[in-house]
Order: structure tokens, then C-alpha cells, then sequence
């Protein structure tokens, strides 16, 4: 993406009037991003980035114009669409998208976005020369058995896997799964649930989105999710919020590759736990690393101080 085809991109978005113009735009620039971060290209990422960002903000906008002038189906209905409003299947956008980009549009008023594009495209060039490397997710890295089967002791077992692969399903052996084939962005999510999204920057809060959502919903019972311990980020703010307990482990987690080697990764991990039962999380994942808040503690803290006073 030179400068004439981001000052294009530019125009183009400026002139879209259209959820799904806005959503090409937005994709083309997140499949240059990947090419960026594998080319290692400063110019790329930053323009990409930025693209990406202007996008969504631009989706969001549409999104809520769309809703208040009666554009858009409310939940659940179909029908013929030269008479219908549309849908978000029709504009070619997931349930995730559209709330993440509307609340991101709604955040940040148009006077405070070039200072916040500034800083996550400032940030995604940094990240080149840190040398930062994935090691989560569902492409090429895989959570160690013990971390698995932890997880199968809380949840009972796991119902669905929605950023998977074969590979990782030998270990995981989850009802359902879905891989970046089929795009688990796209399913509803249901029951018991283990989720290691991939740790892409364009992927990350879209997976964990759908996660807050459809446990927000009633869809999920419990889930489980494996993330770096990146608090400083909005999706990790989010999660951490929702979240019933969070496991921050004791070292780092050596993820294995698909020949089963074990790689490095740049910095810790957390669980964090989105279920009715906090104090099981907490019984077993101690065992990991520190657990906040860790209900068996105030549990036995309380019959202590009860016994103190009788």
C-alpha cells in the first residue's frame, strides 16, 4: 500500500455510503497488516492500520445512522429484502463487528480519533521492532495438556471450541469446534466454552468480543480464556471486567508447535474464568498461578472472622 493507494483508500472511505463497501475496505486492509507483519514493513503496517481503524470507525457510524433512520432489521427478521431493512447478514458483518465497531464509533467523537489512530498505528510499528511473536491461537501454536485438562476440571467438559484447528483437537477434544475455515466469528457460541483466540491484533477483540456477548446473552454457561496477560489493552479491560475470576500463571506457558516443540513466548499469560462456580476456578487454577479475586481465601477468611466473634 503505497501513498496513492492509501490516499485512495482515503477517498474511498470518505465517499462509502455503505456498511459493506466500508467492510472491503476494512478486510483489504487487514490482510495487508498480515503481509506487513510477515514483510516486516514499517510503511505498510502503519498505513494498514490506520486504513483498518478509519474503517471501523466509518462501519460504526453508518451502523448507528442506519439504526436511528430505521435501516436495519432488529433481531430476527427475515423476509424479502426490497422490503425489509436490512440485516447484519445482508451487509455482510457479524453480530461482534457491529456492536465492537458502533461502541468504538459512540467512544471516541470524531475530534478525539486521529490521536487515537495515532497511537495504535505508533503502537503496531513498535511492535516490528520489539520482535514481539505470536504464540497463541489457533495458526500455529498449542496449549500444553496440563492447561487442558485444568480447564476440563472446571468446565466439566469443553461443549466448543471456536478458534481451533485438528491439530489443537487432539488436546483440547471438544464437542464442537470451528477453525479459520469455517470462522467461528460467524456461529453462535454454546455451553461450556475454551477459548485461545488468535493473537492477531485484528482478530484478538473480535474473538473475545463474541466471548462477552454471547455469555452476556445466556448463550454460554462457562467458559474459560487463555490470553497474554496484556491489561493495558481495551479487549483485556473488557474481559477482565466480565470475568467471574482471573488465573495470572507463575511463569510463562512454553506453547508447542504442531511437532509438539515448545516455543518461548515474550511475556505471561492469564485465564480468566466467566462461569457460576469462581471458587472451583480458583481450587484449581491456584495450582497455575495467583487467582484475583480467590473466593475459597474470602470463604475461609469468613469463617474465620465468624468464628472469631461467636
Amino acid at each position: 500500500m503505497d501513498l496513492i493507494k492509501y490516499n485512495a483508500a482515503r477517498r474511498a472511505l470518505a465517499e462509502a455510503h455503505r456498511v459493506d463497501e466500508v467492510k472491503d475496505i476494512r478486510d483489504k486492509a487487514v490482510a495487508m497488516q498480515h503481509y506487513a507483519k510477515q514483510a516486516r514493513d514499517h510503511e505498510l503496517i502503519h498505513y494498514a492500520t490506520e486504513i483498518r481503524l478509519r474503517a471501523e470507525f466509518r462501519a460504526g457510524d453508518l451502523l448507528q445512522e442506519m439504526a436511528a433512520n430505521g435501516q436495519r432489521a432488529k433481531g430476527g427478521e427475515k423476509g424479502r429484502r426490497e422490503l425489509q431493512p436490512a440485516t447484519l447478514d445482508d451487509l455482510g458483518i457479524t453480530k461482534t463487528q457491529s456492536s465492537r465497531w458502533q461502541k468504538k464509533a459512540a467512544k471516541f467523537p470524531e475530534s478525539e480519533r486521529d490521536k487515537y489512530i495515532g497511537s495504535k498505528t505508533a503502537a503496531a510499528v513498535a511492535a516490528l521492532d520489539s520482535g514481539r511473536q505470536v504464540h497463541t491461537g489457533g495458526f500455529e501454536w498449542y496449549t500444553p495438556l496440563e492447561y487442558i485438562e485444568a480447564a476440563r476440571r472446571v468446565l466439566g467438559v469443553i461443549d466448543l471450541d471456536p478458534a481451533s484447528c485438528e491439530v489443537a483437537q487432539r488436546t483440547v477434544r471438544a464437542k464442537h469446534f470451528h477453525s479459520a475455515k469455517d470462522d467461528g466469528l460467524k456461529h453462535e457460541w454454546r455451553g461450556r466454552v475454551w477459548l485461545n483466540p488468535p493473537y492477531h491484533r485484528s482478530l484478538i477483540s473480535d474473538f473475545v468480543a463474541k466471548l462477552l456477548l454471547d455469555f452476556e446473552a445466556g448463550h454460554i454457561s462457562a467458559a474459560i480464556l487463555l490470553t497474554h496477560n496484556t491489561t493495558d489493552t481495551d479487549w483485556f479491560q473488557q474481559a477482565a471486567r466480565a470475568a467471574a475470576a482471573i488465573c495470572f500463571t507463575n511463569g510463562r506457558i512454553r506453547f508447542a508447535d504442531a511437532d509438539g516443540i515448545p516455543g518461548g513466548p515474550p511475556q505471561g499469560q492469564a485465564f480468566l474464568y466467566f462461569g457460576p462456580d469462581p471458587t472451583k476456578f480458583a481450587a484449581v487454577f491456584g495450582e497455575i498461578g495467583f487467582v484475583t479475586p480467590a473466593p475459597y481465601r474470602l470463604e475461609s477468611a469468613e469463617v474465620v472472622g465468624l468464628r472469631a466473634s461467636a
